[in-house]
């Protein structure tokens, strides 16, 4: 039996492993579209603010690791897919034959229509290549401008106030993190890193970049003029399908999956940030492009590939974020369902905010800022689907109640 598994990231080492656990015999090429051993992209912004060096990054520690697993990396980028045939073309002329196929190939930066984003002193965030130039170009007391405000750009901008530079952040929406949080939280957000010397434009876009002397010049939709060192570009993520094209393998958002993150094609599975998985709040498939979904994705569709039947039951909608010391967060329907309730308590100077939206007597979704005590608290309802009764009323005017609501539910208690 020959596994292929189309993707480095931590869907398809985790894919890797998790079948060679099950199937001490079988041929395992797991193919790395980059040529450093596979790594988590996740790990970057610790990288850039100096807690971990290159290697930190790596997946697997032991630099025997693959081999040892009998696991065969090759280092290439997909060209397209025969299910028909069950062959797999890679972009160097190398074909492979394959029994069983995971397509894991991630994300890729979406670059918008701007002119000046081909210039020197231009980057995205989502390589070690990527790095190693924003290592170069940020230090203390350069000017930066981070193109983007949301989950991605948010990680990225703590990583560069670590280094000290002069940054200012551009963001289109009304909001920092406007896919994640709501009018309230993003503009707490925003005033949490102005508190901290970090100029937050919303509302605002980066028209045009221009070269200028030893810098960029960056024209904004305000008719201001921004010079920089660096300018990197966080404007978020679409997944790698295009080389699906004429694969026979039907895509959507990403690759469409059943239920055991199988695609339409006979022996080709899909997983991570490519893959059009179950969102356990909504019931609906789409693309949850977060690590923990990644790892989850890799290890059930490896079981599937390995013939134990293993349903994949929903993903859970989750972010949480560590702004310059500020912790947000986002579970769920977090934008509330119809018919719903919600409620919500706030106090902006202490920046604390948190919002619970309730499906009938169910909590669906919920965010925070400053509130790390709520975190696991919140996925656990959401996650289990636990029956609030009474809860949910008392909730309602005391959101603040939220452990205690969790603890007498857990414990069968529907009465306070």
């Amino acid at each position: 039996m020959h596994h292929v598994i189309l993707g480095a990231g931590p869907a398809g080492v985790i894919a890797a492993d998790t079948l060679r656990k099950q199937d001490a015999e079988a041929q395992i090429t797991l193919i790395s579209g980059e040529p450093e051993p596979p790594y988590s992209r996740m790990a970057i912004p610790y990288l850039l603010s100096g807690q971990i060096d290159e290697e930190g990054t790596y997946l697997r520690q032991d630099q025997g690791h693959y081999r040892n697993q009998g696991i065969d990396v090759v280092h290439a980028r997909a060209g397209g897919v025969d299910s028909e045939n069950k062959n797999l073309a890679l972009e160097d002329g190398t074909e492979l034959s394959y029994d069983r196929l995971l397509i894991a190939t991630g994300a890729s930066p979406i670059r918008p229509s701007v002119e000046g984003l081909n210039l020197p002193g231009v980057h995205s965030c989502w390589t070690l290549a990527d790095a190693r130039e924003i290592l170069d170009r940020a230090l203390k007391g350069d000017d930066v401008v981070l193109m983007g405000a949301g989950f991605i750009g948010s990680i990225i901008l703590e990583a560069l106030v670590s280094r000290g530079v002069n940054l200012t952040v551009v963001e289109m929406g009304d909001r920092m993190v406007p896919r994640m949080m709501d009018e309230t939280a993003g503009a707490m957000l925003q005033r949490w890193c102005e508190s901290k010397g970090v100029n937050v434009l919303t509302g605002t876009q980066i028209r045009e970049i221009d070269r200028g002397k030893n810098r960029v010049d960056v024209e904004l939709s305000s008719g201001k003029s921004i010079p920089a060192k660096l300018v990197v570009v966080a404007a978020g993520v679409a997944p790698n399908i295009s080389f699906l094209e004429a694969s026979g393998i039907k895509t959507g958002q990403g690759v469409t999956v059943n239920g055991f993150l199988r695609t339409s094609a006979k022996d080709v599975y899909a997983a991570g940030d490519v893959a059009q998985g179950k969102d356990m709040s909504t019931g609906a498939f789409s693309v949850l492009a977060i690590q923990p979904v990644a790892a989850d994705h890799g290890r059930i569709a490896a079981l599937n590939m390995a013939g134990y039947q293993t349903p994949h039951e929903g993903s859970l909608n989750m972010n949480v974020l560590d702004t310059i010391g500020l912790v947000s967060s986002s579970f769920g329907a977090w934008e509330g369902v119809k018919g719903g309730d919600n409620t919500r308590m706030s106090d902006e100077h202490a920046y604390r905010y948190l919002r619970l939206e309730f499906d009938g007597d169910r909590l669906a979704g919920a965010q925070a800022v400053g509130l790390t005590d709520h975190i696991g608290i919140a996925r656990g309802l959401i996650q289990t689907g636990l029956r609030l009764g009474r809860w949910k009323d008392i909730l309602m005017k005391s959101p603040e109640r939220l452990a205690e609501a969790y603890v007498a539910t857990a414990q069968g208690i529907s009465t306070p």
